[in-house]
C-alpha cells in the first residue's frame, strides 16, 4: 500500500504514463483501447463533479445525469442547426468548441441552479428522491423533442472544431479529453481546500453548528451544486463529440446510478477515487462480456450482468473506503 501523502505524486505519474497510451497501444496493434480510455477520462470527469457534492458535501443526487446530457444536447444541437443552416431560438449552431464547450457548462449549470434551488430545500431521502424526480423531467423532455430524433438520439455530422486541432483523429480527442480531466481534478481540490471547500465540508459534518457561528450553509450547497453541475455538462459535451451521437439515454436515472456506484466504488471523498472507481466500473462493463464469450460460457456472455452486479457489492463491502483505501493509507 502507498502512504496518502504521495497521492498526488503517484497520481502526476498515472498521469504522465496516460500521456504515452496511445503510443503503447498502438505498438500492440490494439489501438481501438485509446477509445475505451477517452469513454473512461469522461466519465471519470462527471465522476469527481459528482464527487464534490456527494464526498464532501454530503448530497447524494440522483439527478447528476441529467447535466451530463444536457451538456450532451448543447453541443449535438448547436452541431444540427450547423449542417441544416437554420437557428436554435435565434441563435446559428456552430461546431467551434470555444462556443459549445462554454455554452454547454453554462447551461447545464443554469439548470442546475434552477433544480438545486428547489431541492436544496429538502434533506435526505426527500433530496435524493427530488433530484431523481427533476432528472426524469428532463428526462422525457428531450424524449420529446421529435426534431432532434427523440427517443432515437440525434446524430452528429462531425465532431466540433478546436484551434485547428483534428479533433477526428482519436489520439489528439483522447489527448485533449486527458488535459481535461487533469485541469479538473485541479480545480476541484483547490475548490475543496479552500474557504468555500471547508464550509461545504462543515455543513456536511453538521449544518446546525455552521448557523450556530454565523455561516448560511444554503448558499454554498447550492454553489457546490451549480459547480458540479457544470463539471457534468462539460463531460457531455466531451461524450457528444466523442460518440458523435447524443440521445436522452444520457440523462436517465440509471446512468445517474452508474456515477454513484463509480464514486462508492473508488471511494467518496477522495481525489483518486472517482477515477479508479470509473476505470474498473467501465473496463468490467466493456470486457466482461467478451471474456465471457472466449471462454464460450454464452450464457453468461449474453447475460453478463449476474456476475458484474456481485462483484461490485463484495469489492464495496470487502473494500471499506473503495478502491482507494486498498491503495492508500494514512501515515500515523
Amino acid at each position: 500500500m502507498i502512504s496518502v501523502h504521495h497521492e498526488g505524486k503517484v497520481g502526476l505519474v498515472i498521469l504522465l504514463l496516460l500521456l504515452f497510451l496511445p503510443q503503447v497501444t498502438a505498438a500492440f496493434d490494439q489501438a481501438y483501447l485509446v477509445s475505451t480510455a477517452t469513454r473512461i477520462l469522461i466519465y471519470a470527469i462527471a465522476a469527481l463533479s459528482l464527487n464534490l457534492i456527494l464526498g464532501y458535501g454530503g448530497l447524494v443526487s440522483f439527478g447528476h445525469s441529467a447535466y451530463l446530457g444536457v451538456g450532451a444536447y448543447v453541443v449535438g444541437i448547436l452541431g444540427f442547426h450547423e449542417f441544416e443552416g437554420s437557428t436554435f431560438l435565434g441563435v446559428p449552431g456552430t461546431l467551434n468548441a470555444w462556443v459549445t464547450f462554454p455554452l454547454a457548462v453554462l447551461i447545464s449549470a443554469l439548470f442546475a441552479f434552477l433544480i438545486g434551488a428547489l431541492c436544496l430545500r429538502t434533506r435526505g431521502i426527500y433530496f435524493i428522491m427530488i433530484t431523481l424526480a427533476f432528472a426524469q423531467m428532463i428526462f422525457y423532455l428531450f424524449v420529446s423533442l421529435e426534431q432532434y430524433g427523440g427517443d432515437d438520439g440525434l446524430m452528429m455530422m462531425s465532431r466540433n472544431v478546436f484551434s485547428g486541432l483534428d479533433l477526428e483523429d482519436g489520439e489528439t480527442y483522447y489527448l485533449l479529453t486527458l488535459i481535461v480531466l487533469g485541469a479538473c481534478a485541479w480545480l476541484f481540490r483547490r475548490i475543496v481546500d479552500s474557504r468555500f471547500g471547508r464550509v461545504l465540508q462543515g455543513g456536511k459534518q453538521n449544518e446546525l453548528r455552521l448557523t450556530t457561528i454565523g455561516i448560511a450553509p444554503y448558499p454554498y450547497k447550492l454553489a457546490g451544486f451549480v459547480i458540479a453541475g457544470a463539471g457534468a455538462g462539460l463531460a457531455g459535451a466531451l461524450l457528444a463529440n466523442h460518440m458523435e451521437f447524443v440521445s436522452p439515454d444520457f440523462m436517465h436515472w440509471t446512468r445517474s446510478g452508474d456515477l454513484l456506484i463509480m464514486v462508492i466504488l473508488g471511494g467518496i471523498g477522495t481525489w483518486t477515487g472517482p477515477i479508479l472507481g470509473t476505470t474498473l466500473f467501465l473496463l468490467l462493463e466493456e470486457f466482461l462480456p467478451v471474456l465471457f464469450h472466449e471462454l464460450g460460457w454464452s450464457l453468461l456472455s449474453e447475460h453478463w450482468r449476474i456476475v458484474f452486479g456481485p462483484t461490485l457489492i463484495l469489492i464495496v463491502l470487502f473494500a471499506r473506503g473503495g478502491l482507494h483505501a486498498l491503495l492508500f493509507h494514512e501515515e500515523e
